[in-house]
């Protein structure tokens, strides 16, 4: 008798993720402070998602970002905990980048119900650890803590926000800067410093901030029921009032189709940091750092697909599948053709459920083409050269990274260099499509 087996593919992709997956870097705990394997126990507790690639990260960086994390993390539940009155919390936002450097520091002040108060009993460990690091590294952290802790404080301050929520689209980026962007520019700033990135990052704030802007915006319209439930409003009243008279009228069944209007909107103004994310991560040089900031960026186009016009997220948290997330993390560990297939294959999902019904029907257009042109003007360009490269990889090994194209000029085979009559006229076509749509709409 002959029993089959059924698995769903999410269930096969998890499966392949555990068996296939080969980390670039193995974390040995044998070799760490009992100080430093307790921060990595509580990396685990924060954040079991983030946890198993930041401890893939190469070892120069493993330490720095590991507590580079949990300093944000730590500042971050003072910030969220509302037990906590104001008039003590704002002082320990605003010098939180002189606290991390003082030995023995613990805080048991926030509420029983607040999920990471543990890190903060327990802050004593990440204080020890991060006095050990590269002094240059420190001074990056202290830097943007202390940038995002008097952010915070500022908005804690803010009676209206406190009240009403966000109000204009200006406030609602600004906020996602503090709680987001900056990460952004203090991690581009870590691998430049490592070597690990291309300095001309740093010439190019806007690719980080978009970095983290992306993955903000998407989280903050994924959480939608779960922040109105707990009385936060981050969605702009600039974006909701066009749409509903009152912000609560978005979870009322009667105002649907409004609803569902507003949440795309939403999803168009994270949508246009797209294409920006993607320049970014062409300019990351090892391939576990390229595995770190690309694996979050395509867990973030497929969240903002699966949120698009889904009347769900006004119910419930809705999330991708356990599956749909390994075989994002297998496909994102890979190179950067393979994250450009993420992205177009997420933005073609959203354009083929953009409805004309949609007041954004036309800029959610432009916004998915604006994703796919990237893979001609931007990624296309050297498409063929990354292919070439990778057989040579395979046959010839050579240092040159799977994601980023050699410096090296390497003349490809024939067949490869007919094909670029194509690529350069199908690439030309769809530039003079795109400019005119912008000249003629924007």
């Amino acid at each position: 008798m002959m029993l089959t087996c059924r698995f769903s593919s999410s269930h096969a992709n998890g499966i392949s993720r555990k068996v296939w997956h080969d980390p670039v870097h193995i974390r040995d705990p044998t070799k760490e402070s009992a100080t430093l394997r307790e921060c990595f126990k509580y990396l685990d507790l924060t954040s079991r998602s983030f946890s198993a690639v930041i401890q893939e990260l190469n070892p120069e960086l493993l330490v720095p970002v590991a507590l580079f994390y949990l300093i944000l993390r730590g500042l971050d539940t003072i910030e969220d905990d509302m037990t906590i009155p104001l008039e003590k919390k704002e002082p320990y936002l605003r010098n939180f980048q002189n606290i991390i450097e003082e030995e023995g520091w613990t805080f048991n002040d926030n509420g029983p119900a607040e999920k990471d108060r543990e890190l903060l009993v327990h802050f004593d460990c990440v204080v020890a650890e991060f006095n050990k690091i590269n002094p240059v590294y420190k001074d990056i952290i202290k830097d943007i803590t202390e940038k995002m802790g008097n952010g915070m404080a500022d908005y804690a301050n803010n009676a209206e926000h406190n009240i009403n929520g966000v109000n204009t689209i200006k406030d609602y980026e600004l906020y996602c800067h503090y709680v987001a962007g900056l990460v952004g520019d203090g991690l581009t700033r870590l691998f430049v410093e490592s070597k690990l990135a291309n300095p001309a990052l740093l010439q190019r704030p806007e690719l980080s901030e978009s970095m983290g802007q992306f993955l903000q915006k998407t989280n903050i319209i994924r959480d939608i029921r779960e922040d109105f439930d707990d009385k936060r409003r981050f969605w702009p009243k600039e974006i909701w009032s066009k749409h509903v008279d009152k912000f609560e009228d978005l979870f009322d069944p009667k105002n649907l189709e409004a609803a569902l209007n507003c949440s795309s909107e939403m999803v168009l103004n994270s949508l246009r940091h797209a294409d920006e994310c993607l320049f970014y991560l062409a300019g990351i040089k090892d391939q576990s750092v390229f595995n770190f900031t690309a694996i979050p960026q395509s867990m973030a186009i497929a969240t903002l697909e699966l949120v698009f016009r889904n009347p769900e997220i006004f119910k419930k948290n809705v999330k991708i599948t356990k599956g749909d997330a390994c075989d994002l993390m297998m496909k994102s560990s890979q190179n950067l053709r393979t994250v450009c297939d993420v992205f177009k294959h997420y933005a073609r999902r959203i354009n083929k459920r953009n409805t004309p019904k949609d007041p954004n029907f036309l800029e959610i257009s432009i916004a998915c083409a604006k994703v796919q042109i990237y893979l001609f003007s931007g990624y296309g360009q050297f498409a063929n050269q990354i292919r070439w490269n990778n057989l040579l990889s395979k046959y010839f090994p050579l240092k040159i990274p799977k994601h980023f194209p050699s410096n090296t000029r390497v003349k490809p085979p024939r067949s490869l260099r007919k094909n670029r009559r194509q690529i350069r006229k199908t690439r030309k076509i769809l530039s003079s499509f795109s400019s005119l749509l912008w000249e003629h709409y924007s």
